[in-house]
């Protein structure tokens, strides 16, 4: 028979009667009661933790996964805008050899001076009759700006997002759009200013989309001089415009190649779960996506 070393409550200490749950109390007792406290402490301790980092771990996938998507519709946006680049930079380069042709030959002696011949559509027009056209720079910023507005900009990181950054608000950027619109439309308004205070008043009508009208007036048109410099200065405006374009399209062609280059990083880590690691160099990955090709710009000629 044990001998039983337990001992009645009446004569414990006040701090031994504070943890004694029956009338006796016994000290092998109290600590398997301890052991077995601390273990279960132990297993909903780490069971929770547990389950807060395989949590934490799931919400780090998931930004993973969105820095992913968003990385692959900002590198396809940029490669929208760099087609749209091309695409400025040879409307650019046509207008502004059709007007420095019609800048070149301003003080001929011959009725068609101002009019120009269109073979493939087989009609005569006047370069000066959209001399007030304008298309100011406007790229696409369609995911850029969903990207800024659900707030998971953050995933690109610091580095990635600058990058992106100097390409949508950068100062290149800036300085294409006031030129290609504020500046323009100093240029446009000067004209219809000068057509609206002098003209009209001494000619007798003013038609501007009537080839017969620059035919008529031509050696009105040629005297006035205020309307040839206004051409020469916009003329420099688009020669400085293209060589803006040309930087601004060979920062988005390196860019685009940076985002190529991460994604395909990101691509090739092995994925468990919630979980990713590098790929070893020795285990080679099949991509999951291509690199994006970029379209062949013609080189220009300088005018």
């Amino acid at each position: 028979m044990e001998e039983d070393d337990s001992i009645e409550r009446e004569k414990l200490s006040w701090w031994l009667r504070l943890i004694t749950l029956g009338d006796r109390f016994s000290y092998q007792d109290f600590f398997d009661r301890f052991k077995k406290g601390f273990v279960e402490f132990l297993i909903v301790f780490f069971g929770v933790l547990v389950s807060f980092s395989v949590e934490q771990q799931g919400e780090e996938f998931g930004d993973r996964e969105s820095n992913l998507d968003n990385l692959k519709g900002l590198r396809d946006e940029l490669v929208d805008m760099h087609q749209y680049t091309l695409e400025y930079i040879d409307q650019n380069e046509w207008v502004t050899e059709m007007y420095q042709e019609q800048y070149d030959r301003w003080d001929q002696d011959i009725d068609s001076v101002f009019i120009n011949w269109e073979p493939d559509q087989e009609f005569h027009y006047s370069p000066m009759t959209y001399y007030t056209n304008r298309d100011a720079f406007n790229p696409p910023r369609v995911v850029y700006d969903a990207i800024k507005l659900d707030g998971t900009f953050r995933f690109l990181g610091s580095d990635i997002g600058r990058l992106v950054n100097n390409n949508y608000d950068g100062t290149d950027l800036k300085y294409l759009i006031t030129n290609t619109d504020k500046e323009e439309k100093g240029f446009i308004d000067d004209f219809s200013y000068r057509l609206g205070h002098q003209w009209v008043f001494d000619l007798k009508e003013i038609d501007v989309e009537s080839t017969d009208f620059w035919v008529k007036n031509r050696k009105y048109i040629q005297s006035d001089y205020f309307i040839k410099y206004n051409l020469f200065k916009r003329i420099e405006l688009w020669l400085q415009i293209r060589d803006q374009l040309g930087d601004y399209d060979t920062n988005i062609q390196e860019n685009i190649k940076v985002l190529n280059k991460v994604i395909e990083e990101i691509e090739s880590e092995i994925t468990i779960v919630w979980w990713w690691f590098s790929r070893p160099s020795w285990l080679q990955a099949s991509p999951k996506s291509e690199p994006v090709e970029l379209p062949v710009q013609e080189p220009l000629t300088d005018q």
